[in-house]
């Protein structure tokens, strides 16, 4: 057998080899890491996106900017997943996760341009992600087996402080909590998805508010003719519109008796109002549907008593049902052709109401049967504020839900970063060749966060890491926890714990884990193969 020579094969596009591909994907990690960099920490600063149809994003949520742009690079989609990951397992650190990879990338190559083998510094990655770790777990994380209020309220606080809704933290704080709270479930698990939050345009931030054990709904009785509270409530949630049938279009059908359209207009009618009788004879005694509901359905339910609720977003409705045991249905058609509904279809709730919620109505369900429920009503003089706002609170929930889950805290400010970058400096002495100094590298990667924390907050951040750093290292000599961070506004070192900057344990360990992953999958990558696009056939030469 001939042997082949690979260069030789034919491939149909470019191709790149060697330490060229390393360095364009880590130029191209940069770039994306770059426009993330002034966002971070509680003085960072905001992003103005705008799309390819006018939409305008203002926003300093890391998962939230980069998944606006539109990164051609495979390197640069890597880190763009990377930070969906971390906002979707944990929903905070999106920023951090991508500027730590970033960092490992920029030393990772600085150590190849060095003649350091790629695979020794994976494995000095690797081994330094793994202590760090450990370390973090036993000497910078603190237990909450309690769920002591305080530091929930303190850990969302935290979260809220680089965000919009950091002038009144203590007052979404204490909501947040107050949510987390109301769906936590015995087994220790915090369902957010449960908490419902509802934007309602106009007045201002602090005139927002919580129902606990309900879900507010931001829609309202279908007529004033209806009942403004209800109590045992069966709710039918259907996800199609209770009105007229109409025939489709492009359908017609010939008269050879006019008496008869009348007949005909009076059964499209009927057939609404049956379909109406249908869910009240299962024993409901109110509707929602995502559709609409016209004058002739209405009829019926007003002669009932029932409540009728039209054109609820498609969120609130899988939110409804799922808080009160309801099956979201969408047609009554059964084998027969007629209209049927099925009593287990319907949810429960001890009671409905309409609220006035500022210049508004609501309404809300309380004492929802299936699950606990807790909804916030998010005002807001603008759409870019609630937008805003709403990704502020959903951080926040996420933060405090894994408080609640694992149980453990640490301190923020670059406490974790500083702690675990002077402790694999002293580790990395018990390592022979140039895995040792990967793992320096790596310390020095996780200084990346203080450092631009402190850069964005315009101090010096040579001076204040090297502060943080020498009182880490005086703790871990003397065997002591040591939770030292940066104090951004008053340009020092303070305890982060003992002054509430607390973070999630499991944000940090995520963030470790998904950045060395990250870092080493583009390291690995020395050959980058660009396929030329088929080219499609044009339909005018072939005709």
């Amino acid at each position: 057998m001939l042997p082949v020579n690979p260069q030789s094969l034919k491939i149909d596009g470019q191709r790149q080899q060697g330490d060229n591909v390393r360095t364009q994907n880590v130029r191209a990690a940069m770039a994306v890491a770059n426009v993330v960099r002034s966002s971070l920490g509680p003085i960072g600063l905001d992003k103005m996106l705008v799309d390819d149809i006018g939409e305008v994003t203002i926003t300093n949520d890391g998962a939230t900017i980069l998944n606006h742009l539109d990164v051609q690079h495979p390197a640069g989609k890597v880190l763009i997943q990377l930070s969906e990951l971390q906002d979707r397992e944990v929903g905070d650190g999106t920023t951090t996760v991508v500027l730590l990879a970033a960092e490992l990338l920029r030393l990772g190559q600085d150590l190849i341009d060095k003649k350091v083998h790629a695979n020794t510094i994976i494995t000095g990655y690797r081994a330094a992600a793994k202590k760090a770790i450990a370390f973090l777990k036993k000497s910078c994380a603190v237990s909450n087996d309690n769920l002591d209020r305080e530091i929930l309220l303190k850990v969302a606080k935290t979260s809220m402080n680089s965000k919009i809704l950091n002038a009144y933290s203590d007052f979404f704080g204490n909501m947040v909590v107050d949510a987390c709270l109301a769906v936590k479930t015995p087994a220790g698990k915090c369902p957010t998805n449960r908490v419902n939050i509802v934007k309602s345009l106009g007045k201002s931030l602090p005139e927002s508010t919580i129902v606990t054990a309900g879900v507010a709904l931001n829609a309202t009785r279908a007529t004033e003719a209806f009942p403004r509270r209800l109590e045992k409530v069966k709710v039918a949630v259907l996800d199609f519109g209770l009105q007229r049938t109409r025939l489709p279009m492009g359908i017609q059908f010939r008269l050879h008796d006019a008496s008869k359209l009348e007949a005909i207009q009076q059964e499209e009618v009927n057939a609404a109002e049956r379909a109406v009788q249908a869910i009240l004879k299962a024993g409901a005694n109110v509707i929602v549907t995502s559709k609409t509901i016209d004058e002739a359905s209405l009829k019926p339910l007003v002669k009932a008593g029932a409540i009728g609720i039209r054109h609820v977003s498609d969120a609130e409705i899988a939110h409804l049902a799922r808080s009160t045991g309801a099956t979201v249905v969408s047609q009554l058609i059964s084998e027969d052709g007629g209209e049927t509904f099925d009593p287990a279809w319907l949810g429960e709730a001890e009671l409905i109401e309409q609220v006035p919620v500022g210049d508004n109505q609501m309404t809300i369900f309380r004492g929802c049967a299936k699950e606990n429920s807790a909804s916030i009503v998010l005002r807001g003089p603008n759409t870019f504020t609630l937008e805003e706002a709403n990704r502020s609170l959903r951080d926040a929930l996420f933060a405090v839900k894994r408080v609640i889950e694992s149980k453990h805290v640490v301190a923020g400010g670059g406490a974790v970063e500083a702690a675990l970058s002077v402790y694999l400096s002293q580790i990395a002495k018990d390592y022979d060749g140039k895995e040792q100094v990967a793992m320096l590298k790596f310390g020095e990667a996780l200084l990346v966060i203080p450092k631009i924390l402190a850069n964005n907050a315009a101090l010096d951040s040579i001076d204040l890491v090297a502060k943080l750093r020498a009182a880490h290292y005086e703790a871990q000599q003397k065997g002591e926890k040591c939770f030292a961070a940066l104090d951004l506004v008053n340009g020092k070192i303070r305890d982060g714990m003992k002054d509430g900057v607390i973070e999630p344990g499991m944000s940090k360990v995520k963030s470790i884990q998904f950045a060395t992953e990250a870092a080493i999958t583009i390291l690995r990558i020395d050959d980058l193969i660009k396929v030329t696009p088929e080219k499609k056939p044009d339909r005018n030469e072939e005709e």
